[in-house]
C-alpha cells in the first residue's frame, strides 16, 4: 500500500516510466518492419523517436536479415539531444519546436533520396511526434525565416496540434502527403508513433505520406481565428491554389501502406494496469484530453476532491495534449502549467499527489534536450511554496511554471526518452 508523500511521488514516477517504456521502439518495431525489396531499403525518419526507430531498424536489416550495408540508405532527423548512434543511416539533430537550418537540410536530403528511389526500392518512413518541426521544406516563395515566424506565432496562439499542422501542411513541400509524391514509383511503407489525440495519420508529423483532408481555406480560417500576424509571403502562399495538398484520390498513395505502431492509448493502458495492480480504482479520462492546461487542471482537481470526499482510493489518469495561451514572459510548457494550476487546486489535501509529464522527456521550455518533462505536486505544495516565499498564482499569471518548480525542487527531469506518445498525467487519491 502507498502511504507517505514520498511513496505517492515514487508511485507516480513509476507510472510515468511504464507509459514511456511501453512506447519505446525496441518494444514493438522489429515485428512491424517490412521484408526486403529487390533493391534498396531507403529509411527516412523524422521526429523525437527518429534516432531510436532508425537504430532498431538498422539492427534488424543489418543483423537479423544480414543485408549488405550498401543496400541500406537514408537520413534520420530528431530534435537536438535525441540522436542515436546509427551505423549506416545519417543522423541529424535539428531544432524543435522552432525549426533550424539542420532541419531544413535534413528535409532536402530526404526529398533527394525519395526522388532517387526506383520501382525495386522500398522507401521506409519512420514517423514520430516532432517531425513537423524537424522536416522543413518551405513552399515556393516562403523563406525559412517566414516558416520560423509562423511556428512561433502558432505556438503562442493556443491553437491545438491539429490546427497548427493544418497551417504547416499548406506551407510545405514535404508535409501533407507531398513526400509520397517524391517516393514514387518505389514501394512506400510508413510506420508511425502517434503523439496526437485521435491518432490521425494526417496529423502525426503533419502527414507527409498520407492524403491530407484539410484545405487552404481551413488554414486561412485558423490564421483568422487566432488573429495571427504573419509575413506577407505566408499570406500569399495560403492564397495560392498551387499549395493545396494532395487528397485521397491522388495516385501518389496507390499501394502505399501506413502502420500505426504505438499510440497514447497503449501507454495509458499499461499505466492503468499498474494502477489496478497496486490496489487502486482507476478512473481513466482517455488518451485524447485537450484544452487549456490550467482549466483542465482545475477540472481534474475537482474530480480528485470528489473522490476524496467519497473516501475512495483511486488514481485519475489521462493523456492527450494540452495547450498554453502565453500571456506572461515565463518559461514552461503545458504539463508544468497543468501541475502549477494544481498547486492551489489541490491545496490542503494530504494523501493526494499528481504528476504531469511529456513522454518525450521535455515539456516546452527553451527547446533544449535538458528541459524538464513536467512536474510532481501534492496537497502540501501550496504550503511549502509559501514557506519559500513563492506565490503560485503569480507564477501562473506569468506562465513561469519552470521557474516555480525549479525553486520547489519538483521538476520531472528524465532526459530524452527517444519516443513520444504525448502527455501522461495521473492524480493519486488516498483515503482520508
Amino acid at each position: 500500500m502507498v502511504e507517505t508523500k514520498n511513496d505517492l511521488r515514487a508511485f507516480l514516477a513509476s507510472l510515468y516510466r511504464i507509459a514511456v517504456e511501453t512506447a519505446h521502439p525496441a518494444a514493438f518495431l522489429p515485428r512491424l518492419l517490412p521484408s526486403l525489396p529487390k533493391g534498396r531499403v531507403i529509411i527516412l525518419a523524422a521526429g523525437k523517436a527518429a534516432g531510436s526507430m532508425t537504430e532498431v531498424a538498422e539492427n534488424y536489416y543489418l543483423d537479423e536479415l544480414s543485408i549488405p550495408a550498401e543496400r541500406l540508405r537514408g537520413v534520420a532527423v530528431a530534435r537536438h539531444g535525441y540522436g542515436r548512434p546509427t551505423r549506416v543511416i545519417s543522423m541529424v539533430e535539428a531544432g524543435h519546436p522552432v525549426p533550424d537550418a539542420a532541419g531544413l537540410k535534413a528535409a532536402e536530403r530526404a526529398l533527394e533520396l525519395a526522388d532517387g528511389a526506383t520501382a525495386d526500392d522500398l522507401v521506409l518512413v519512420l514517423m514520430s511526434g516532432g517531425a513537423s518541426a524537424n522536416w522543413i521544406a518551405p513552399a515556393e516563395g516562403v523563406s525559412f525565416a517566414d516558416k520560423q515566424a509562423v511556428t512561433r506565432a502558432l505556438l503562442r496562439s493556443g491553437a491545438h496540434i491539429g490546427e497548427i499542422n493544418t497551417v504547416r501542411k499548406h506551407l510545405s513541400r514535404i508535409k501533407g502527403g507531398r513526400l509520397a509524391r517524391h517516393a514514387r514509383p518505389a514501394s512506400l511503407v510508413t510506420i508511425a508513433i502517434s503523439d496526437v489525440p485521435g491518432d490521425d495519420p494526417a496529423v502525426i508529423g503533419s502527414g507527409p505520406t498520407v492524403p491530407d483532408p484539410s484545405t487552404l481555406a481551413e488554414a486561412r480560417a485558423i490564421v483568422a481565428k487566432y488573429r495571427l500576424d504573419l509575413p506577407p509571403a505566408v499570406i500569399n502562399a495560403l492564397n495560392d491554389t498551387a499549395n493545396e495538398s494532395p487528397k485521397p484520390n491522388d495516385p501518389a498513395f496507390a499501394g502505399s501502406r501506413f502502420v500505426l505502431a504505438a499510440r497514447p492509448a497503449d501507454s495509458l493502458k499499461a499505466a492503468e494496469a499498474a494502477v489496478r495492480a497496486a490496489g487502486y480504482d482507476c478512473i481513466s479520462l482517455g488518451p485524447d484530453v485537450e484544452g487549456e492546461a490550467r482549466e483542465v487542471a482545475r477540472a481534474h482537481a475537482g474530480m480528485a476532491r470528489t473522490l476524496r470526499a467519497q473516501g475512495k482510493r483511486a488514481v485519475i489518469v489521462s493523456g492527450g495534449e494540452l495547450t498554453v495561451t502565453m500571456r506572461g514572459k515565463g518559461l514552461g510548457g503545458p504539463n508544468q502549467e497543468y501541475a502549477l494550476a494544481l498547486v492551489e487546486a489541490l491545496a490542503g489535501m494530504p494523501g493526494v499527489a499528481a504528476i504531469a509529464g511529456d513522454t518525450d522527456g521535455t515539456d516546452g521550455g527553451g527547446g533544449n534536450a535538458t528541459d524538464p518533462a513536467g512536474a510532481i505536486v501534492d496537497g502540501n505544495s501550496a504550503t511549502r511554496a509559501r514557506a519559500l516565499g513563492l506565490d503560485p498564482a503569480a507564477f501562473l499569471a506569468n506562465n513561469d511554471s519552470t521557474g516555480f518548480f525549479s525553486k520547489m525542487g519538483d521538476l520531472l527531469e528524465p532526459g530524452p526518452t527517444y519516443t513520444n506518445v504525448n502527455d501522461f498525467r495521473a492524480i493519486v487519491v488516498e483515503k482520508p
